[in-house]
């Protein structure tokens, strides 16, 4: 099989989801639980106008899923250990010559084993493979979706301090990993970037999704995170990012058009220096959901900017806050299924008259 991963902006059959679930990081009080339910149910609510949603629900949470959720939002009944689905789901790919629908099983080991059970949540990728009728697609490499980014026609963008880490891929070396990505996703052309945000790096993080630094809009055009505090770390970082894309090209060999997105002003939280960004959207059937950060003259340029970035699709602002202090944002907490093209029949001439 010949399989690729659709551009975010192809058209999706629906998005999955998983609701949250009691543990640690849900917070340490009943309001910051409940606002974590509420933040992940607006997001779900947002999304259904445009496209199908489906819930995958830990049965201890069964019953507040189906009390908080829209019903015409369907659950999905299985075990989970967390609820980041765009790092725990399959990654979906199509063959193109054949149309049919694949999905990508990683190796998920809770963000390069940093302790915890995740027994779970590694099953969640091929379960929700055989919900979407998909061809599973098994995989040797630790990786999650949030640690990728293509463009649909070869280009993928990358971490070093992700598909690198040794506490994913040990022995693991560039090469290894690009070889794995043309095969699994059809990329063929990756583009490393040094790191992730500072705040990534904390206990828990990811160690460097590049969902949170960098999209792709569309071919040859790049959504890049802008932090213009000098005194906020991610000054220095996103100038570092920065340099590593104008030094590339994408695999059809364009240079890129870069628009930034400025982050919020605030910069600080009650546990430091906070990795608020607008580049951790996701991209929906004529629109696009993004984070909002309660700064109404900061979300609404971002509202502005990534109209612009995408044409002829509503921009939709839900408050992202409560997802970012768990560790994500609304990119994170969603995966796409795309849509596999119908064949257009080939009309047959009939006999000569």
């Amino acid at each position: 099989m010949a399989w690729r991963m659709p551009a975010e902006t192809a058209p999706h059959d629906r998005i999955w989801m998983a609701f949250p679930r009691e543990g640690e990081v849900m917070g340490d009080s009943s309001a910051a639980r409940e606002s974590t339910y509420a933040a992940w149910v607006s997001v779900a609510h947002a999304i259904l106008p445009f496209e199908p949603v489906t819930m995958v629900v830990d049965p201890s949470e069964l019953a507040r899923a189906r009390r908080l959720l829209d019903p015409a939002i369907e659950l999905v009944d299985a075990p989970l250990d967390d609820f980041w689905m765009r790092d725990i789901g399959p990654t979906f790919v199509i063959d193109d010559d054949v149309n049919t629908l694949g999905a990508v099983d990683w190796i998920f080991n809770g963000w390069g084993d940093q302790g915890g059970s995740f027994a779970n949540d590694a099953r969640i990728a091929r379960l929700v493979a055989e919900g979407a009728g998909a061809t599973i697609v098994s995989s040797l490499l630790v990786n999650e979706g949030g640690a990728i980014h293509v463009d649909g026609g070869g280009t993928v963008l990358v971490t070093e301090t992700v598909q690198l880490d040794p506490q994913r891929n040990r022995y693991a070396t560039r090469e290894t990993v690009e070889a794995e990505l043309a095969r699994t996703i059809g990329a063929h052309h990756a583009i490393w970037l040094p790191r992730g945000l500072t705040r990534d790096y904390e206990p828990l993080g990811t160690r460097g999704h590049v969902d949170m630094v960098a999209a792709i809009a569309s071919p040859g055009v790049l959504l890049l995170h802008q932090q213009g505090d000098p005194g906020h770390p991610d000054h220095a970082v996103m100038g570092e990012i920065r340099a590593a894309v104008e030094a590339s090209t994408d695999a059809a060999g364009r240079e890129w058009r870069i628009i930034e997105l400025p982050a919020p002003t605030q910069v600080r939280d009650d546990e430091g220096f906070v990795d608020w960004n607008y580049v951790n959207h996701l991209v929906v059937n004529g629109g696009v959901i993004a984070c909002g950060y309660g700064d109404q003259a900061a979300d609404a340029r971002a509202r502005g900017l990534l109209g612009e970035a995408y044409p002829g699709r509503e921009v939709v602002t839900v408050d992202a806050r409560e997802i970012l202090a768990r560790g994500g944002g609304i990119h994170c907490i969603t995966q796409q299924q795309p849509s596999v093209p119908v064949p257009v029949p080939v009309p047959v001439p009939g006999p000569a008259a």
